[in-house]
């Protein structure tokens, strides 16, 4: 049986690696689809939420790309895996409650389980996309390499997943990235 929420026309599970442009990739899809039709859901909302909570901590200033929450992110991950391993559902259940569009974007799975989930809640309706970005690339936005974020299952729990049933290459080159987000976007539309 779903959660509570909506019953959703389409899921679409987005992964990569840290700045490979998932945000922005599942940005750019609401704004064009219009945010009556499109949700972003984002799993990292609650675990911060809640780990701000328990730690004292800033909430707001976790969301951000900031360094305030890259002084936390690996004890975040550690406490999250925790929580998930108690329940693994338990982050996922809180961002559909109450969700009322018709297409939901998940912007940030990270794990295998997380897939499971959604597939087991809300079967066919559930795709995965995997955004993808050069090294390179990454390092253009900012990123570079950090031991026990980088290489923790919340950045390689989906490395050895394949069968993605989208791939979004974001290395940088905007007209490719529009051309495949035209596709996207046509699929999506047929589900409406």
């Amino acid at each position: 049986m779903a959660p509570l929420g909506g019953a959703p026309r389409l899921v679409l599970l987005f992964s990569g690696k840290r700045k490979s442009g998932k945000d922005f990739v599942t940005e750019a899809l609401r704004s064009r689809l219009g945010a009556d039709v499109c949700a972003v859901l984002r799993l990292s909302g609650p675990l911060k939420e809640q780990y701000a909570q328990e730690h004292g901590l800033d909430f707001q200033r976790l969301l951000d790309a900031s360094t305030y929450k890259e002084a936390y992110r690996r004890d975040m991950i550690r406490w999250g895996e925790e929580k998930r391993q108690a329940d693994p559902g338990c982050f996922c259940r809180k961002i559909v409650e109450g969700v009322s569009q018709p297409i939901w974007l998940v912007s940030d799975t990270r794990r295998v389980s997380d897939i499971q989930w959604f597939r087991d809640a809300y079967g066919a309706v559930t795709q995965t996309v995997r955004v993808v970005a050069l090294e390179q690339s990454r390092q253009q936005r900012g990123w570079e390499f950090t031991p026990g974020v980088d290489d923790a299952e919340s950045e390689c729990g989906l490395d050895n997943f394949g069968g993605f049933d989208w791939v979004i290459e974001n290395h940088g080159d905007a007209r490719r990235l529009e051309e495949q987000l035209e596709s996207l976007i046509g699929f999506i539309c047929s589900r409406l």
